[in-house]
């Protein structure tokens, strides 16, 4: 009898760069992204082996701080409230493996010391992002590169937050290598 396929939820989704390897090894990949709201997913009923979350940090990064105060609670408020429907289906689903990613910024205030750090060198593409991850995961082997375009994110314009804010390939396929 052949086995099950494995279910990866891809939670705030974006450009599906980060679930692409498990798409491509055959994996049921759920999606959910905009204009579906996350906090709106209802339960579905088949198991989930893993979860992928990276919600929005327009109000959490570092990189916005200079308009934190201006945006005020509210803005924070509605950063948590995604986490928290991400935190929730790791709480529902109880899969293998789960991790919640966001650049550098507030959610250490909320979530804690992150279980690991990353820059996208560390794992082959050539500019730096410090990322965050927490959860309960394996963490990918590194194949760090000199990060020859530095900190390129500045140099985007806000009409790319989408291409700001995909997961590096080299990343992506790491992190599969070793969550299966």
């Amino acid at each position: 009898m052949a086995s099950p396929q494995k279910t990866i939820l891809d939670l705030c989704s974006g450009t599906g760069a980060w679930s692409a390897p498990y798409r491509e090894a055959g994996y049921n990949v759920i999606s959910m992204d905009l204009p579906n709201d996350i906090r709106l997913m209802e339960k579905i009923t088949i198991p989930v082996h893993g979860i992928l979350a990276g919600p929005p940090c327009d109000h959490l990064a570092s990189s916005g701080a200079r308009w934190w105060k201006n945006k005020g609670e509210k803005a924070l408020l509605h950063g948590l409230s995604i986490v928290d429907a991400c935190l929730r289906m790791v709480a529902i689903y109880n899969p293998i493996f789960w991790v919640l990613e966001n650049p550098v910024g507030r959610l250490v205030n909320f979530l804690g010391t992150p279980y690991m750090y990353f820059n996208p060198c560390d794992y082959g593409d050539t500019y730096t992002k410090k990322t965050c991850l927490w959860g309960d995961f394996n963490i990918p082997k590194a194949n760090p590169v000199l990060p020859l375009d530095g900190s390129k994110m500045h140099l985007m314009s806000s009409t790319q937050k989408r291409e700001r804010s995909r997961t590096p390939d080299g990343f992506a396929r790491a992190f599969f290598k070793e969550n299966q």
